[in-house]
């Protein structure tokens, strides 16, 4: 990490703001944001989140804030020692574009500490040239010596010792906040973290198969830990790109390029209406009702609107009495209680018969299910576990749904 990444990072979470931070310290957005992004990696801790396009610091972010105070006090004293210490829009644009990182300064340490550019590089393994350049790198941006170069070894001139202090400073600081970062990825190393898109409730093929991967996983005995998280499907591939799950189950194969993924299941897209209703076409259904389905941000969602807009392009489909929601179960609800209509895959809407019923679209519109995974062997296992289970859930369900419109069918014929 820079020093400068620091001072921006810093002013991020206490402004709460990536545009006001860039607009007062004169530099890009895109540079604020890979300030934060940066400290975020380097502490292995998720610190801001986007939210209806605003940026939300999380709890962590106060604990943070508290670590990078002594660092902010260090920066101010760098200023005095370059004569940076003037007014504050001048101090501040300083500050944010200091280009030191803090493992040149442990190095200019190391040096300090063993009297010697020859020990320290041999302590550090680094050449001597490489050492010898970063040192002289520092003193230039500094615009002061900080070592005299004597026969027995080097020596801190005052400004050297100054700026030891300094750096001493930021150091501990630094590490400080790191090893609190390292115990917390020691901790989640040791769990497999799973999310999937967001179930339609207990009795969903999701929901069962979460449910028999911890339950297996458990019985083996498997040293990683099992935690379970769910969202859409866009919030997935995000989490799995940047390492907070190792597993995803989504709606929806687009992003997943550099990842490892399988096929789940295949189905086709249904419209889910009320029970009491008597509509037979999806057009009569969806002039008759309002409608809520899943965000375009979902898979499911997606390929809704795609539908609804292609097939309906001047119908209420197009208009503002469509819902979005990005919570199954408060959609099911809708449509069992309150006289909406939906759209589900299939599969996920087979469990729920007894709730809604199933109208078939007129035109055949196939949907996949897929999990992908990071490198991890266990994120490998844990995929096994959900394909086989997804593969026995969804059979059951479609035999069972077989033998009940068997025995309705021998009901009707009595």
């Amino acid at each position: 990490m820079h020093l400068g990444a620091l001072f921006i990072a810093s002013h991020v979470l206490t402004s709460g703001s990536v545009r006001e931070t860039a607009r007062r310290f004169q530099l890009s957005p895109s540079t604020v944001s890979t300030a934060i992004h940066n400290l975020e990696t380097e502490l292995a801790i998720k610190l801001t989140e986007r939210a209806s396009g605003e940026l939300v610091t999380l709890i962590a972010s106060g604990r943070v804030l508290d670590g990078l105070e002594p660092i902010m006090a260090a920066i101010a004293e760098l200023g005095q020692l370059t004569g940076h210490d003037g007014a504050a829009e001048a101090y501040e644009t300083w500050a944010s574009r200091i280009p030191v990182k803090i493992v040149t300064m442990e190095r200019f340490l190391e040096v300090a500490d063993q009297g010697s550019i020859n020990r320290a590089a041999r302590r550090l393994r680094l050449g001597q040239p490489q050492l010898s350049l970063q040192l002289a790198n520092l003193e230039k941006f500094l615009g002061a010596r900080l070592f005299e170069r004597q026969a027995q070894g080097s020596v801190l001139t005052e400004e050297g010792r100054r700026a030891y202090q300094i750096f001493m400073a930021i150091s501990q600081a630094w590490n400080d906040l790191k090893s609190s970062a390292d115990e917390r990825y020691r901790r989640t190393a040791r769990s497999l973290r799973i999310g999937s898109i967001i179930p339609t409730g207990s009795e969903s093929w999701v929901a069962r198969c979460l449910g028999v991967l911890v339950s297996e996983w458990n019985a083996r005995r498997n040293n990683n830990a099992i935690s379970l998280v769910s969202m859409t499907a866009d919030d997935l591939r995000e989490a799995l790109k940047n390492g907070r799950i190792d597993v995803a189950i989504l709606d929806s194969v687009f992003g997943l390029e550099s990842f490892r993924h399988r096929e789940l299941l295949q189905t086709d897209m249904v419209v889910i209406a009320p029970p009491d209703s008597t509509e037979m076409s999806v057009a009569d259904l969806v002039a008759g009702h309002a409608i809520c389905m899943p965000s375009p941000r979902t898979g499911l969602g997606h390929a809704a609107m795609a539908f609804s807009y292609e097939r309906a392009p001047n119908r209420r489909l197009c208009g503002q009495d469509i819902t979005a929601a990005d919570s199954l179960p408060v959609i099911v609800d809708l449509v069992a209680n309150h006289g909406y209509v939906s759209f589900l895959g299939r599969v996920s809407a087979l469990p729920i018969a007894d709730k809604v019923r199933i109208v078939d679209l007129d035109v055949h519109l196939p949907m996949s299910y897929h999990v992908a995974f990071n490198h991890r062997k266990a994120a490998a296992d844990a995929c096994t576990v959900i394909i086989e289970a997804a593969a026995r859930i969804t059979s059951e369900t479609v035999a069972q749904t077989k033998r009940q419109a068997d025995a309705g069918a021998r009901e009707t014929a009595a």
